[in-house]
């Protein structure tokens, strides 16, 4: 709502101070100021540093994509993502959110959400990719199962190309679902007990310590 010039100049003193850093094509990005003012943040700052010993190791076992995210009001946070050159391409990025029906972790996450937030995903179930679940009969039929066995998978719900396989992290102390933890592969038809045995030792781990 500012006009153009006295946005132009707030930009300009914000440049000068470190916070913006004007790119060659005239474009505006995060600068160094507030890059450093944001990793003081305590964003789950103990369930990061607690869970990235055991996402190395998983990613170190399966070679995939390896996802940590908890639950931030309707969407899913991604907190950590670790990949390789030959990890399959994912929109995944650390900080950024994603609806919770079509991916591996929003699912674990919804499947033990409260009622009325369930309520609202499922009123808003948006079709990303033509495999994308969007009749809330199979998604709630999904979500019982997810309950029950503790796995979700997505396969190209998300991404085209990109199926992930998903568990709840589960604290010990109160038995509360705190996070989740997905692998992202090319096809689950193969491999799929070696990936989820991987994910489950790391959920347990981190489960623990927490």
């Amino acid at each position: 709502g500012l006009p153009i010039a006295t946005t132009h100049r707030l930009a300009a003193e914000l440049v000068a101070g470190s916070a913006l850093q004007r790119r060659a094509d005239g474009q505006y990005v995060v600068g160094r100021l507030i890059w450093n003012a944001g990793l003081l943040a305590p964003v789950e700052g103990q369930l990061r540093q607690v869970a990235e010993p055991f996402l190395h190791d998983v990613y170190a076992a399966t070679l995939a994509t390896v996802h940590l995210a908890v639950r931030d009001g309707d969407e899913v946070l991604y907190l950590e993502r670790m990949m390789g050159r030959t990890s399959v391409p994912v929109v995944s990025a650390v900080g950024s959110r994603l609806p919770m029906h079509c991916t591996g972790v929003g699912k674990v996450l919804l499947a033990h959400a409260p009622e009325d937030v369930k309520h609202r995903v499922f009123a808003t179930l948006t079709r990303i990719t033509p495999y994308t679940i969007v009749s809330p009969t199979v998604l709630s039929s999904q979500m019982q199962r997810i309950h029950r066995e503790g796995v979700a998978t997505t396969s190209e719900e998300m991404s085209l190309g990109a199926c992930s396989l998903a568990v709840p992290v589960i604290r010990q102390t109160d038995d509360a679902v705190v996070a989740a933890i997905a692998v992202v592969v090319p096809t689950l038809k193969r491999d799929r007990q070696r990936l989820l045995g991987a994910l489950q030792v790391a959920a347990r781990g981190i489960g623990r310590l927490l």
